[in-house]
């Protein structure tokens, strides 16, 4: 309706009302029903269950990162977990991080992992600036631990602490959370990622880098670190997800049967 119509329209409406209420005899209207008091909706259950029975006793929470870098050691060597991982609030940080990633940013003050040295290494300037080539190979560490890992062992102790994981979720601020549910969506967002082809270009407008594409510089904090670290290495870390991603909806299924 066209809305220099609308407001004729109302006046009327509002005159008739006022007439009816002042001229027209009647009874005063019946109060109206008491409310319905309505109940609280019941969360939905988990898209991915886990079966939340480990096969031995579980540390609480706060006393677990002892048990959890001793199950690291061995799935990914005793030698290379100090490299990789910071032996702090491992799961919490864990499921803080994985939330993180589909956001405009992910503290590193909760990343689990440990960082690369050095900073991104740029080639070119003005609008030749780009990811330098190079830059790739500052990640190598960590995208060669997690290439090479057993995508069915490491699920497998997934599951196995996944009660800690939940109860982190859930002090997270998701009391009616799965964070089984939350890890696959996740993993499902960064296959998504943008996979750019040539020389990423780069911009500085302040202090930092940005991506010169508006559409890559809009993206979530995950797909960002997957652009950065470069192409091959995206490619590879991609398939590794694919693999987890296999691994913890199968046995998430089979041990919540």
């Amino acid at each position: 309706m066209n809305p220099e119509r609308v407001i004729p329209v109302v006046v009327v409406l509002v005159g008739i009302g006022a007439a009816t209420w002042f001229f027209w005899p009647s009874s005063p209207p019946p109060p109206p029903p008491p409310p319905v008091k309505a109940e609280p909706a019941a969360p939905a259950g988990p898209k991915f269950p886990v079966a939340q029975k480990p096969s031995e006793p579980l540390p609480a929470l706060k006393d677990s990162d002892v048990t959890v870098l001793e199950a690291l050691k061995g799935l990914f060597g005793a030698d290379n977990v100090p490299q990789l991982f910071i032996p702090e609030s491992l799961i919490r940080n864990f499921v803080a991080t994985v939330d993180n990633l589909t956001r405009e940013k992910a503290s590193r003050r909760v990343w689990p992992l440990t960082a690369p040295g050095g900073t991104l290494k740029a080639t070119g300037k003005d609008d030749k600036l780009a990811i330098a080539p190079d830059n790739a190979a500052r990640y190598k560490r960590w995208v060669d631990a997690f290439d090479k890992s057993d995508a069915a062992a490491v699920t497998g102790a997934y599951v196995h602490f996944y009660p800690l994981f939940q109860q982190a979720y859930v002090e997270l601020g998701y009391p009616n959370g799965y964070f089984n549910d939350r890890l696959v969506e996740v993993i499902d967002h960064l296959l998504d990622a943008p996979e750019p082809k040539g020389p990423v270009k780069l911009v500085v407008p302040k202090v930092l880098y940005e991506y010169a594409d508006p559409d890559l510089e809009s993206r979530s904090a995950g797909q960002k670190i997957l652009m950065r670290i470069g192409p091959d290495n995206e490619a590879r870390v991609k398939a590794k997800l694919r693999e987890y991603r296999k691994e913890i909806v199968a046995q998430t299924a089979a041990a919540s049967k």
